[in-house]
């Protein structure tokens, strides 16, 4: 369906008692990403007009979407005044002529689910999802293929509560529907809230059709709880992975593999077991060997691992990071770091060797300090390089050295280690075993 011709409005204002956490429900991640991110992108992809309604921490709700999405139309609700589902529609403006109206709890809804609301020719269409076991859900009741009433689980009659049809809580409008109805929503209920779910029912006593929509439960479940919010990522990590190795990632058991939502993956590229991947990663005709963590990061042509650990804003081109290295906000192009380095804050070119046990003292307590080391430079095992510093190129530092801050000029030998002591029997007298 056009674009132009749907307006949708996601309803994110609740606090989410629940879920047991001060923070605003909607804003705990799934795969690295805020739940209601998910939900603003797919419908993004229906709709250029997108609406959504914030209440509670309106301000970090508002500020956590903007950066992401710059036309978004936030709609503060008078929660106080008019609380509930139907209290959050009262200052939404729609412009279009179909309004689909979602829930900022739901981030693994697909846009190909959605687009079946507007299959649909009627005023009003209702998703609904069957449960074998529906207690403590209202039933849907359905007659001749129409939606004749809802019926609360309390004043459902023996025969209601049989039915296994439920409100799965995503409704299709028309744009008279809701300018006529919303304005006649009353609170004369327990809660003293006001419900979107009455639109329905005075609809039905007008005698407008009510079409219902048979849904998967899975994709249209909402998180209400730290359970559920676990539950929700591992179903979006299959659908992430799985989109992955469709476009030619290899995974090794992927099912302990661990990918966020921005990473991005070009060429040839292999994950091997119990890895890691999360932020704005780019991973590009590489291998990540198993056990290792890539955070907000660029490694292209390269291999990383087993057990290594790139921190965000490293970079690595044409290079081995091996077992038990870290690297942190480094530029790494050409250079082999086998085992056993911490190199952080620093740049080195393409040749170097990095030997293990070296490490970059980049931070004094205060401030921290930048590393630059050449071509072809070679570092010896357990050293120690205290930033500010520079290494040109054609360099050598020799095992155990500590080289202080300052330069090592191209050719030299930095060397610091002091001459062997051998002091006959000192074992036998130490322990006085002789």
């Amino acid at each position: 369906m056009n674009k132009n011709k749907i307006s949708i409005v996601i309803l994110a204002a609740g606090k989410g008692s629940r879920m047991k956490s001060p923070k605003a429900k909607v804003l705990h991640s799934i795969c690295g990403k805020e739940m209601l991110y998910y939900i603003i992108k797919t419908s993004r992809e229906i709709s250029d007009d997108v609406s959504v309604v914030v209440a509670h921490q309106k301000d970090a709700v508002i500020a956590s979407m903007s950066r992401y999405f710059n036309d978004i139309n936030f709609v503060i609700q008078d929660a106080l005044n008019f609380p509930g589902t139907g209290g959050a529609m009262k200052n939404v403006n729609i412009k279009n002529e179909r309004v689909l109206v979602l829930n900022g709890d739901m981030p693994l809804l697909q846009k190909n689910s959605l687009d079946k609301f507007f299959e649909i020719q009627s005023d009003i269409v209702m998703s609904i999802f069957e449960l074998e076991n529906p207690s403590g859900y209202g039933r849907v009741i359905i007659e001749d293929g129409q939606v004749k009433r809802i019926v609360e689980q309390k004043d459902a009659t023996l025969e209601e509560l049989k039915v296994q049809s439920v409100n799965a809580g995503i409704y299709a409008f028309s744009k008279k529907i809701i300018e006529k109805y919303i304005p006649l929503l009353q609170n004369n209920n327990a809660q003293e809230e006001y419900y979107l779910t009455d639109v329905i029912s005075m609809a039905r006593n007008d005698g407008i059709k009510i079409t219902p929509l048979l849904v998967d439960e899975e994709e249209f479940k909402g998180v209400n709880s730290k359970k559920d919010l676990s539950d929700a990522e591992i179903i979006m990590q299959e659908k992430i992975k799985n989109s992955l190795m469709e476009s030619g990632v290899i995974m090794q058991l992927p099912s302990t593999i661990y990918i966020e939502e921005g990473a991005v993956f070009e060429g040839e590229c292999i994950v091997e077991n119990g890895c890691r991947i999360t932020g704005e990663s780019k991973i590009i005709n590489s291998h990540i060997k198993a056990h290792s963590i890539i955070e907000d990061s660029i490694v292209k042509n390269s291999d990383v691992g087993p057990l290594a650990h790139l921190r965000p804003a490293s970079n690595l081109e044409d290079t081995h990071v091996g077992n038990f290295v870290e690297i942190k906000k480094s530029t790494l192009k050409g250079v082999k770091a086998g085992h056993l380095s911490y190199i952080g804050d620093a740049t080195v070119d393409e040749g170097t060797n990095i030997g293990a046990g070296v490490i970059t003292c980049n931070y004094d307590g205060i401030n921290k300090y930048k590393t630059t080391i050449g071509k072809n430079v070679f570092v010896g095992s357990d050293s120690q390089l205290i930033a500010p510093l520079t290494l040109e190129d054609n360099v050598m530092v020799a095992a155990g050295t500590t080289v202080r801050s300052g330069t090592i000029y191209s050719g030299e030998l930095a060397v610091s280690s002091s001459k062997l002591r051998v002091i006959k029997d000192f074992y036998y007298k130490f322990f006085a075993k002789k």
